[in-house]
């Protein structure tokens, strides 16, 4: 059988690497080349498609990493067997449907998937992160490479980056030691090391229901026990949080002041107060977890700032005004343990990414982050309101309409159970994310997160309304 050629069309938008890559699925997908066939060398298909053989060897690279084919040395390259067969990025339906739970949303959570509608997900979609910083950011640092993003780095941190972002919190109330703020690999890593500082196997720490579902099955690999304090329309039930506070001593309270996950709601001032209040009374910690605090309005009280970090330890991190990938977070705490700390997060990963630091340093000292902030926020404003309107007349309630930030928390007026339209969801190729998985006990509730952010697409809304009709 003869086999078919490779053609690169050099005036195609799409770039050579993908187009050579493309052909190579394709043809492996419809059979034309079955396991074993060898594929034209380097040189031979550079020189058939008159291109670079550095663009040949990236393209094949690049099907060996994707599991299509297999380098032999000194033979050259050859088509595997595929027992998955490669799908251009398509995830198989019959992946997503079979259950709906915490392990499932923890899978799907970060997946990048254009076919699928991300309609519960819990990040921004590439238009609204800074490419153009990190575009300018890698430029720069190409011309005038930063002296610490080489090597281990410091264990506290990129220092220039710890700098800027003490100013950050200054400009929001927020005085911090120096020598008590910490970069981490994300907020993720600052949370895992503030919990480990403060708590030990068999200690309650107290979460929020609904709250963010990838810290539960942390608390519980640490051995924690986890109680639940409810969340309301301006923050959490304090009744709930003062009688489990009383009777259950726990070590540490983790909440969202700002822009919760997943309501989509922020603390009023007034229980801003009364939680700093019930701590210093129950004698427990404090860790706000303000990862949306970027795309929230300044003015929004933050715990840190009442408390200036006598018993509170500060969270954030660049992942949701940057780019995830960059993984930069820090923490800000109390200079009595902040030594611990450091000691903790040297023992698990010695520094964090000095390099994606050197990137988030110079973009912040550019001077445009912040104009990037308002026009991330004007464009999550417009979302809002189009999801908002959207959903309504879907036949959902809005649980409350926030004023920042990609989140919104509703249920079907019919009051439908999510769950079983979840599943029929992902067998049209869209994510919801039903409310238990956000509960630290998984109970049953009506509500669903949905992201503002990411619901563009009309056959979300005529799959929600149908659903309503066929109720």
């Amino acid at each position: 059988m003869i086999q078919p050629l490779i053609q690169t069309d050099p005036h195609s938008p799409t770039p050579l690497v993908t187009q050579i890559v493309q052909q190579v699925k394709a043809f492996v997908r419809n059979h034309d080349w079955t396991p074993g066939t060898r594929l034209p060398s380097i040189r031979h298909l550079a020189r058939q498609c008159s291109i670079s053989p550095l663009t040949v060897s990236n393209a094949y690279n690049r099907l060996v990493a994707d599991g299509v084919l297999e380098a032999r040395r000194a033979s050259g390259f050859f088509v595997l067997s595929q027992e998955h067969p490669p799908t251009d990025g398509l995830v198989a339906l019959a992946d997503i449907t079979p259950s709906i739970d915490s392990s499932w949303m923890l899978q799907r959570a970060y997946e990048n998937n254009a076919s699928i509608i991300q309609a519960g997900c819990g990040w921004l979609p590439d238009s609204y992160l800074f490419r153009e910083g990190i575009r300018h950011a890698l430029t720069a640092l190409g011309r005038r490479p930063d002296p610490e993003m080489s090597g281990y780095g410091n264990p506290y941190g990129h220092t220039g980056l710890r700098e800027l972002i003490r100013l950050l919190l200054l400009r929001q109330g927020i005085r911090c030691d120096l020598s008590a703020l910490i970069l981490t690999h994300g907020a993720s890593q600052a949370l895992e090391l503030s919990i480990r500082c403060l708590t030990q196997p068999g200690d309650t720490v107290l979460v929020e229901d609904p709250g963010y579902c990838n810290l539960f099955p942390a608390l519980e690999a640490l051995g924690l026990r986890t109680l639940g304090i409810p969340r309301l329309h301006d923050g959490p039930c304090l009744a709930t949080l003062e009688r489990i506070a009383r009777t259950e001593q726990p070590k540490a309270f983790i909440l969202n002041t700002r822009l919760h996950n997943p309501t989509g709601t922020s603390c009023s001032p007034s229980v801003t107060h009364h939680v700093l209040s019930l701590a210093e009374r129950h004698d427990f910690m404090i860790i706000e977890d303000d990862i949306f605090g970027g795309l929230a309005d300044e003015n929004t009280p933050t715990l840190a700032h009442l408390d200036q970090l006598h018993r509170v330890i500060f969270i954030s991190s660049f992942s949701k005004t940057i780019s995830p990938g960059l993984r930069v977070g820090f923490l800000a705490c109390p200079p009595t343990i902040s030594a611990r700390i450091l000691r903790l997060k040297m023992a698990s990963s010695l520094t964090s990414s000095s390099m994606n630091e050197a990137i988030v340093h110079t973009i912040l000292a550019d001077g445009r982050y912040r104009l990037h902030l308002e026009k991330l926020r004007e464009k999550l404003t417009n979302a809002r309101k189009a999801a908002i309107s959207s959903l309504e007349t879907a036949g959902l309630e809005i649980f409350s309409y926030p004023d920042g930030g990609m989140f919104l928390w509703a249920r079907f007026r019919t009051g439908l159970d999510p769950v079983p339209v979840a599943r029929k969801a992902a067998e049209q190729a869209i994510m919801l994310a039903p409310g238990f998985l956000f509960s630290p006990d998984q109970n049953h509730t009506p509500w669903l997160r949905f992201n503002a952010s990411q619901m563009h697409a009309p056959q979300l809304f005529h799959f929600l309304k149908r659903h309503c009709i066929i109720r």
